[in-house]
């Protein structure tokens, strides 16, 4: 019996990918995840069908698309720890970019023409204005930015010579947690602030580490634009949908428009869990000292906003998400 509205999800029980493919389910999509589990989660694949599997084995991608013929891709497996880009460039590489052309292959032979591809604010590095608009400059600073960029200019190859046409959402800091507490975020190791900090705050980690406090900004730590997972998924929805009914690539800046410091992040933390946290210096990041998306063009093309992004409601959902998981 033939799947309604079938999207192949790689990537689909990571955080950002389970929270997609749950809304998928809800809007009367069939997600069909993809992933081999080397960061995503068996409880998070709870939406459709389930393929345990690489991206870099391109015959099961091509098996997989051919059993379940999807109307269209949504690539969000990829390697995404900056510091381990630094250290390991080569897995960013051969994670994001070669297994990128192994799906980009398996589509084209078997005629897949649609993709929703996540990308990132990274690929711009260190802005020459805030906030960021989609035209600005690219000088990624390490490997996981780089491969991200790399393969946006690779899609535009693929759409020229193969007629796949894309949509390349450039997240700026995902965050927050599934409303319902069903999915939530659950990296291993975990890297991204707010999880930390509230980790610290439950008393599960000693302290937070902050990685540099002498950046320009206001109060010298790094300053972020964060938006809800939830606000995420909206997106690719509405990216779907756009390219179903245009068959037009576009790239587009997915952020709120507002920025906030790590130590304004900490001091929020504290006042909505009444706790603690307690800090330690680390050495700095190699990374920008501030990036704030202007969310204008997807506004405007894709009748998207952040609804869900609002500080307190990302700290709600993510202290509900870390305080009830097991």
């Amino acid at each position: 019996m033939p799947y309604p509205q079938p999207i192949l999800v790689t990537g689909g029980a990571g955080f950002i990918g389970s929270h997609v493919c749950k809304l998928l389910a809800q809007t009367g999509y069939t997600p069909i995840t993809y992933d081999n589990f080397q960061g995503g989660h068996r409880w998070a694949a709870c939406f459709g069908p389930l393929v345990e599997a690489d991206i870099h084995d391109t015959a099961k991608l091509k098996t997989t698309i051919q059993q379940y013929q999807p109307i269209a891709v949504f690539h969000l497996a990829s390697s995404i720890n900056v510091r381990e880009s630094l250290e390991n460039p080569g897995k960013y590489y051969h994670n994001n970019v070669v297994g990128t052309l192994s799906l980009l292959d398996a589509m084209k032979e078997s005629n897949t023409k649609l993709l929703v591809f996540s990308s990132t604010a990274s690929i711009f590095g260190n802005p020459d204005y805030v906030p960021i608009d989609e035209k600005h400059p690219k000088r990624p600073l390490h490997a996981y930015g780089k491969s991200k960029y790399m393969v946006e200019q690779i899609l535009e190859d693929f759409q020229r010579a193969h007629g796949i046409t894309s949509a390349c959402l450039r997240y700026f800091n995902a965050c927050g947690a599934d409303v319902d507490g069903q999915i939530g975020e659950a990296h291993n190791p975990e890297t991204h602030l707010i999880p930390l900090v509230i980790e610290t705050a439950l008393g599960k980690k000693p302290h937070i580490s902050i990685y540099g406090d002498d950046y320009d900004t206001e109060d010298g730590t790094a300053i972020r634009d964060y938006i809800h997972v939830t606000d995420l998924a909206d997106a690719h929805i509405k990216a779907l949908e756009y390219l179903l009914s245009t068959n037009k690539s576009f790239q587009a800046n997915l952020g709120t428009g507002t920025g906030y410091s790590i130590k304004q992040i900490i001091k929020a933390v504290e006042n909505i869990s009444g706790k603690k946290v307690a800090i330690q210096q680390g050495p700095k990041s190699p990374d920008a000292a501030c990036l704030i998306a202007t969310p204008r063009l997807a506004n405007q093309l894709l009748n998207w906003s952040a609804r869900h992004s609002h500080l307190d409601h990302i700290i709600e959902t993510a202290l509900r998400w870390h305080t009830n998981k097991k």
